[in-house]
C-alpha cells in the first residue's frame, strides 16, 4: 500500500533565471599620454632610489670597520638594536631599513608590470637586497651581510606595496577586459 503525501505533487517547473551578479567594477587603464608619464617619472625615481640605495649602502665605512660582523641569524641584529640604551639607534637602524624597501614596493610594479603581484614584488625585492647585502659584505670596508637588514627592507617593500604600489600598478597597467 502507497502513502498518500498530505500535498498534492506538483510537476516540476524550470526555474527562473537568476539574476546576474553585478559585475565587477572594472578598471579602465589611464589614458596612453598619462600611463607614458606615470612609466618615465616611476623610472626617474627609481634611478634616483637606486643612486640613493648605492650611496647609502656600498659607501665604505673605515671607523666601524672594528664594529661591523656578518650575520647569519635571522633576530640577531634586531635583538642587538632592541637591546641598546638609546632608542634613537634602534628606530634609525630598524626604521631606515623598512624605509629602505618601500620605493620598491611601489615603484617596481609600475615599472615593470610583469612584477606585479605580492609574491613577485616580495621576491624580487629580497634578490635585490640580498645582492646589495652581499656586495656590501664581499667589496665594502666597514659593512658586513646582514641577513636581518635583507628581512626589513622586503617587509618594507610589502608596506609599500599594500599601501600605494598595487594601487598604483591597477591605474597604469589595468588588465584589458575580458571578452
Amino acid at each position: 500500500m502507497t502513502r498518500a503525501l498530505p500535498w498534492p505533487r506538483s510537476p516540476r517547473r524550470p526555474r527562473a533565471a537568476e539574476p546576474e551578479a553585478p559585475a565587477r567594477h572594472e578598471r579602465r587603464p589611464l589614458p596612453l599620454p598619462l600611463r607614458l608619464l606615470a612609466m618615465v617619472c616611476a623610472f626617474a625615481f627609481m634611478v634616483a632610489f637606486a643612486v640613493v640605495l648605492a650611496r647609502l649602502t656600498l659607501h665604505p665605512s673605515p671607523a666601524s670597520e672594528s664594529l661591523t660582523h656578518t650575520n647569519l641569524h635571522p633576530g640577531r641584529s634586531l635583538e642587538a638594536y632592541l637591546d641598546q640604551p638609546a632608542l634613537r639607534d634602534a628606530v634609525k637602524q630598524i626604521g631606515g631599513n623598512l624605509l629602505l624597501g618601500v620605493p620598491f614596493g611601489v615603484l617596481v610594479p609600475v615599472v615593470a608590470p610583469r612584477t606585479r603581484g605580492l609574491l613577485r614584488v616580495l621576491l624580487l625585492t629580497a634578490l635585490v637586497m640580498l645582492l646589495v647585502e652581499f656586495a656590501q659584505g664581499a667589496l665594502v670596508t666597514g659593512r658586513a651581510f646582514d641577513v636581518d637588514d635583507v628581512i626589513l627592507n622586503t617587509t618594507g617593500a610589502l608596506a609599500g606595496y599594500l599601501l600605494l604600489g598595487r594601487r598604483l600598478s591597477r591605474a597604469v597597467h589595468a588588465r584589458k577586459p575580458a571578452r
